[in-house]
Formats: structure tokens, sequence, C-alpha cells
């Protein structure tokens, strides 16, 4: 993709999680998103949600994201069945990472072999159905030093954790700071938003900001309304909407 001029500063909208059943949580968002003008998404697919939601079944799901392509989206590969199908975690700090902090951190534990057969299926569903693909994010961003190694073999432009993208294949570091929510309950929303209020203040001067949103946050009106209300006021602040490849492909290059 060739090098464009970079702009000033810019968000970016990142869906999570994307696929045939959580996408009528994302449907009413999407709508309002639209209504505010042209404005791209990065969308997270994930290939078969749970290993009950294998989207090249879905030719209705298919049609959404091809229409997200002609506004201008991009579609990045999000695990392949974001579950962790691995052995039972066998240390305390790996039963942390992998039953506390997440059950879906599907790439944590997998070895190089492992992460290359899922990597490499997620890219060719996407060549099957035409559809580009330049970035993989890993469930809950969570990589094994296996899944690093198969992404160096793949062509695939950039992968992320919360703060940073990096450029593949060398993992090149590029700052791309991020609000995020935990948004199960009721005080875990309340405290998304007071932390998320401090985080933004820290990234006013930030080039980019990314907001990470959740099929989660779309079931309540608090959460969901936070998304709407930021993205407006980073808007209506100057900021241009891009997609996470389009902003990378605008960073001068290391």
């Amino acid at each position: 993709m060739p090098e464009i001029p970079a702009p000033g500063r810019s968000v970016l909208l990142v869906l999570h999680d994307v696929a045939p059943e959580t996408w009528p949580d994302y449907q009413p968002f999407v709508e309002a998103v639209d209504a505010l003008g042209q404005i791209p998404m990065t969308l997270l697919v994930v290939p078969d949600f749970h290993k009950r939601n294998a989207l090249e079944q879905d030719a209705s799901f298919r049609r959404v994201m091809e229409r997200r392509l002609v506004r201008g989206g991009e579609l990045a590969l999000h695990g392949y069945f974001h579950t962790d199908d691995g052995p039972p975690p066998r240390s305390p700090g790996e039963y942390f990472m992998r039953r506390i902090y997440t059950w879906e951190g599907e790439f944590y534990g997998l070895n190089e072999i492992q992460a290359l057969q899922r990597l490499e299926a997620g890219v060719e569903l996407f060549q099957r159905l035409d559809w580009p693909l330049r970035g993989f994010v890993a469930p809950a961003w969570l990589m094994s030093g296996g899944t690093r190694q198969a992404l160096r073999q793949l062509p695939l432009h950039y992968t992320s954790d919360p703060q940073h993208l990096y450029r593949l294949p060398d993992f090149t570091p590029v700052d791309a700071p991020g609000l995020v929510w935990s948004a199960r309950s009721a005080w875990r929303r309340g405290l998304s938003r007071a932390v998320s209020a401090m985080h933004e203040r820290r990234m006013s001067d930030a080039s980019t900001i990314r907001l990470g949103l959740h099929p989660v946050d779309m079931r309540h009106a608090f959460s969901r309304n936070y998304w709407l209300d930021t993205l407006q006021r980073l808007l209506t602040d100057g900021r241009i909407p891009m997609t996470k490849m389009a902003w990378l492909a605008s960073r001068p290059a290391p």
C-alpha cells in the first residue's frame, strides 16, 4: 500500500469480536455512526466465533461486511475461534492469564506450528471471500512467542496491543494509544468511564486515539452512549477518522 501524507491528528474506531452472532449488538451503533457521515471503521472479524459461528456459512453477514468495505472500512483478522481451547493451565501465572484475565486468549498458549495453522486458515478464508487483509489482532491482544514467529512468515502488515501498532514482519512499534472498557457489570462500567476520562486527557496531544469497542459495550446504553459521544467529541476537536491500516500507511516508515 503506498504511503499517503500524514494527517495532523486522527481517531481510529475499532470494533472487536465481529461475527454473525455479535453483529446485532453493533448494528444500532454502526447506524448511528453512519448517520454522522463517512466515518471508516476497522472491524476485527472472527472466522468462527467460539466454534459455533462460522461466518462462511452466513451469506447475510458476509454481505454486511462487504458493504462496510465499500464504505471505506477495513476488515482485520481477529483470531480464528476467539476462545482458549488449549490444554489446562500449568502454572499460577498461566492460570491467571487464561482463566482470570480472560478465557478468550486463543493465541496465548499456541506454539509456532499451531499459531501458523490458524493464521493461515484465516488468511485463506479472507482470500476465498476476496476480502483485503492487512492486519491481525489476537483476542485480548495476547500472543505467544510462537504466534509472533508465525506472524513473521505471513503477508500481513501489522498487529497491535492496547497501546501500539506493530509493523510486520519486524514488529516495529508505532505509538497508538487506545481507550477500552470493561462493561460486564455496572460498577465496571462506572470505573471504565472514570479511567477513560483520565486516559483521554493524557492522550490529548497523541497523533491518534484508538477507540476499542466490544459487543458487551453495545448492550448497555451507558457504555454505548459513551462511545458515540466520545467519537463525536474527538471529531469536533478536529481529529480525522481513519482505519488502522490507512493511519499506519500515513506514518513515516522507519
